[in-house]
């Protein structure tokens, strides 16, 4: 999954930062005809519950077609082969989550303060990659490109302008990629798989570390 991508531009203020096109980034997908867009949404929802039922190793194009109740060959001139559908599925969710950052109701989305728009933003990352957790573990299987894929870059550029608008003090910066060390997919998988954390404990853990900078955090 390493086939480069037109970016989504991320805010307007962290437009000049530079991006590393490793990853599929939201908003690549070109403009489609109405019957098209309803065949790729299609497909890529039977891709999903797929994944969800067997795990995203487990998915094949002929499952996908099958379920769609469309051709083996629909599929593959939707997407060119099995990593362009993980590209494309991943863009997907990505699309869904951004949205929400960036019109859905607060406090994930604009209309509540800073500190509750931190707070939400860390549970609904850590929530939707535990949801797709296969996918994302997939995507994220190279370490060296965690940080510099256009997901990443959007959610730095998000922390940034958030935690400038709690006026917190200290390298903005810096203090982001902290914050996004903390989310990152193969820690929280680690932390729920492999130490037997609860999501609850893991979702708490994040508010503390909002409260730590911000000095809003109840409970």
């Amino acid at each position: 999954m390493t086939e480069p991508l037109p970016p989504r531009l991320a805010p307007q203020e962290d437009r000049g930062d530079p991006t590393d096109l490793a990853l599929m980034p939201t908003g690549g997908t070109p403009h489609l005809r109405a019957d098209a867009a309803r065949n790729r949404t299609r497909l890529l929802e039977v891709a999903t519950r797929l994944a969800a039922e067997h795990g995203i190793a487990n998915v094949s194009m002929d499952a996908i077609a099958c379920g769609a109740g469309v051709g083996k060959g629909t599929v593959f001139r939707r997407f060119g082969d099995r990593t362009g559908l993980l590209v494309e599925l991943l863009s997907h969710h990505e699309e869904q989550l951004q949205a929400a950052f960036f019109s859905g109701p607060p406090p994930l989305g604009p209309g509540a303060p800073a500190p509750e728009r931190l707070r939400a933003f860390g549970t609904a990352v850590i929530r939707h990659e535990h949801a797709h957790r296969d996918l994302y573990l997939a995507a994220h299987s190279e370490p060296g490109r965690r940080r510099a894929n256009p997901p990443d870059q959007f959610r730095l550029a998000h922390l940034r302008i958030l935690l400038r608008e709690a006026r917190v003090e200290g390298d903005i910066e810096l203090i982001a990629y902290t914050m996004l060390g903390y989310l990152e997919t193969v820690l929280v998988d680690h932390l729920l798989s492999h130490r037997g954390m609860s999501l609850e404990r893991v979702e708490a853990g994040w508010c503390d570390l909002v409260g730590r900078y911000t000095g809003r955090c109840p409970g």
